[in-house]
C-alpha cells in the first residue's frame, strides 16, 4: 500500500502553545494561507504538562482580547513564597530579597493543557486544519535536501514488524515550510539538529525532569493564587532542583518537583525524591485530607540562551521547546513558546508573500534577536550554570547576578551535557527511600494509572536500543542500571532468573508517559525515543 499525500502552504508538527500560536498568527496575517497542524496526542492538550504559571505578555500580543474570548486564565497570582527546606524545617526568603525572576505579579496559574485546547479552538475558528492522533514519524526531504514535510506513522504494525490485519500506511504531508513544535527533546527536532549541524557553536542542551501531581485539597488548606517554590531538602546541595505548589481554581493545588538531569549519583530517583518531598512537615499539611487527581512527568529544557541551536534550516524552523526556549530562572516557557511561534509565522507569511518556499527563514532568528524574549533570556543566561555548581553557592551567585548586575554581568557561563555526569555506582552511596504510604506518597504504577496512559502492546517498541548489550555491559555493570530509577513510569526493569543469573533489561513500553528522560540521561546515549502509534500515550485532563 502506497502512502497518500496532501499538500499545504505550511505544516506544523505539534499542537502545544508554540505550534498553535504559529498557526493562529499565520491566519491572522493572511487567511488564505493553507495551514495544517498535526498532534501525536489523542486530542489537543492530551500530552501537555507544565506547572504552570503563565506570563500573559506574548498572549496579549497574539490575541489581545483573550479575556473576552474566554481564555482559561482564571487565577491571577496573589502571593509569592520561596522556602529553603532542611530535613525537619526550613525558612522563608523575604520577598524583598527575591530576584525579579521569582516575582509573579501579573501572571496566572493555569492548566496548560486546558489553555492549549482553547488555543486549538481559536486556531480552528480561523480555518487551521488540526489533526490530533497523527504522529510525525519521518522527515521528508526534496531533491535539494530541503525539508518538504513529514510522514505520519504507519498504524497496525505488529511487535514483530509485520503488518497486521489493521495495517494502514502513514500519510505524506507536504508543505512549502514546516515548523517543528514537538516540545522538549523532539524526536524529529533531534534529527534535524544532526542533519543540518544546528548545534554547531552552541552549548550542549541541559535538562530537568519535572514530575507533577494535581490535588484537590481541603478548603482550609487552599490559598487561591498562592505560588510557592522551594529549594533544598530532599536534594543534596550538589543536585540542582526544587519544588512548586500552585494554588488555583476551586481547591486545586498543582504540586511538582524538578530535578536537573545533570545529577551524578546513579542511585538518585527523581520520582522518589518528589514523593518524599511531600512528606516534609512544612508541605504535608497541604495535602492531608485531600485527594490526588492526576499525575504526569515531562523533561524540560534548561540550558537557556547559550544552548539554543540554530533555529532554521532549508524548508523550516524549530520553535518553542523543540529549540529549548524556556527561561529556567522563571520556571516558565509557555510565553516563550507563544512568542517564537508567532515570530516564525511572521517570517513565513513574508516569505510566502514574496513567492519563496523551502529556503531558510532568516527573518525568524533576526526577529528573535531583536525581541523582548531575547533580552529576557540574555538576562537569565547564567542561572542554570550557576545553580549547577551547588544550591547554596549557586543561589548566592544568582542573587548577585540578578540583583547586583540586573542580569547584565560581563560574563557568560557555559553548560555541559547531562548524560556524562553520572559517577560509577561504586563511588556513590545508595539512597534509602521510604516506602509510599498511599496517602501522601505513592508508587510508580498507581501514579501511571492516573496519567491515563495507554499503548497498543502489539506494535514495535518505541523505546529503541542502538546496542542491546549496553544496558547490561555498561549501565548495570558500571552504574547499577540507573534507568530503573530515572524513569518516572516504571518502564525499565532489570529481570533475572530465579537464581539471580542472566540479568536482562525489560522495557515496559506501555507505561511510557513520553517524558523523554531516558533519551536524555542514558549514560551510553543508547536509548532512542521514537514515536509510537498516533493517539497513544498519556491523556492529561487538567495538567
Amino acid at each position: 500500500m502506497e502512502r497518500e499525500s496532501m499538500e499545504f502552504d505550511v505544516l506544523i508538527v505539534g499542537g502545544g502553545p508554540a505550534g498553535l500560536a504559529a498557526a493562529i498568527r499565520l491566519k491572522q496575517l493572511n487567511a488564505d494561507i493553507n495551514v495544517c497542524l498535526i498532534e501525536k496526542g489523542s486530542e489537543i492538550g492530551a500530552h501537555i504538562l507544565s506547572g504552570a504559571v503563565m506570563d500573559p505578555r506574548a498572549l496579549d500580543e497574539l490575541i489581545p482580547d483573550w479575556k473576552e474570548k474566554g481564555a482559561p486564565l482564571n487565577t491571577e497570582v496573589t502571593e509569592d513564597k520561596f522556602v529553603f527546606l532542611t530535613e525537619t524545617g526550613g525558612f522563608g526568603v523575604p520577598n524583598a530579597l527575591l530576584p525579579d525572576c521569582f516575582v509573579n505579579h501579573g501572571n496566572y496559574v493555569v492548566s496548560l493543557g486546558q489553555f492549549a485546547r482553547w488555543l486549538g479552538e481559536q486556531a480552528e475558528a480561523l480555518g487551521v486544519e488540526i489533526y490530533p492522533g497523527f504522529a510525525g514519524a519521518e522527515i521528508l526531504f526534496d531533491e535539494n535536501g530541503a525539508v518538504k514535510g513529514v510522514a505520519t506513522g504507519d498504524m497496525g504494525v505488529g511487535r514483530d514488524g509485520q503488518h497486521t490485519g489493521n495495517y494502514q500506511p502513514g500519510m505524506e504531508l507536504l508543505a512549502k515550510y514546516t515548523l517543528f513544535a514537538e516540545g522538549c527533546r523532539g524526536h524529529l527536532g533531534k534529527q534535524l539538529e544532526s542533519r543540518f549541524n544546528l548545534r554547531n557553536g552552541a552549548d550542549p542542551q541541559t535538562y530537568g525532569i519535572g514530575i507533577k501531581e494535581l490535588w484537590e485539597v481541603k478548603p482550609e488548606q487552599h490559598k487561591k493564587g498562592l505560588v510557592q517554590h522551594s529549594a533544598g531538602w530532599p536534594l543534596t546541595d550538589n543536585t540542582y532542583g526544587g519544588s512548586f505548589l500552585y494554588h488555583f481554581g476551586e481547591n486545586l493545588v498543582a504540586v511538582g518537583f524538578v530535578v536537573g538531569l545533570g545529577y551524578s549519583n546513579p542511585y538518585l530517583s527523581p520520582f522518589e525524591e518528589f514523593q518524599r518531598f511531600k512528606t516534609h512537615p512544612k508541605i504535608r499539611s497541604t495535602f492531608e485530607g485531600g485527594k490526588r487527581l492526576a499525575y504526569g512527568a515531562r523533561a524540560i529544557s534548561a540550558g537557556g540562551l547559550q544552548s539554543l541551536p540554530k533555529l532554521i534550516f532549508p524548508g523550516g524552523a524549530l520553535i518553542g521547546d523543540d529549540a529549548g526556549f524556556l527561561n529556567a530562572s522563571r520556571i516558565k516557557g509557555s510565553h516563550a513558546a507563544l512568542k517564537t511561534g508567532a515570530m516564525a509565522a511572521e517570517a513565513i507569511a513574508d516569505a510566502l508573500a514574496a513567492g519563496r518556499e523551502r529556503d531558510e527563514l532568516a527573518a525568524y532568528p533576526e526577529k528573535f534577536r531583536n525581541s523582548w524574549l531575547y533580552q529576557e533570556l540574555h538576562k537569565a543566561r547564567n542561572f542554570k550554570p550557576w545553580m549547577s555548581k551547588g544550591t547554596v553557592f549557586g543561589a548566592l551567585m544568582v542573587g548577585i547576578d540578578q540583583i547586583l548586575f540586573r542580569g547584565k554581568a560581563p560574563w557568560t557561563l557555559h553548560n555541559h551535557s547531562d548524560y556524562d555526569q553520572l559517577k560509577p555506582a561504586a563511588e556513590c552511596t545508595p539512597i534509602a527511600y521510604p516506602k509510599p504510604d498511599g496517602v501522601i506518597s505513592f508508587d510508580r504504577l498507581s501514579s501511571v494509572f492516573l496519567s491515563n496512559t495507554n499503548h497498543e502492546e502489539d506494535q514495535p517498541c518505541h523505546l529503541t536500543l542502538k546496542d542491546a548489550n549496553i544496558p547490561i555491559t555498561l549501565n548495570l555493570a558500571k552504574y547499577d542500571a540507573p534507568e530503573q530509577r530515572y524513569c518516572p513510569a516504571g518502564v525499565y526493569e532489570i529481570v533475572r532468573n530465579d537464581d539471580g543469573s542472566n540479568p536482562r533489561l525489560q522495557i515496559n513500553a506501555q507505561n511510557c508517559v513520553h517524558c523523554k528522560t531516558c533519551d536524555i540521561k542514558d549514560p551510553g546515549q543508547n536509548i532512542n525515543w521514537v514515536v509510537p502509534q498516533g493517539g497513544e500515550g498519556p491523556i492529561y485532563q487538567s495538567m
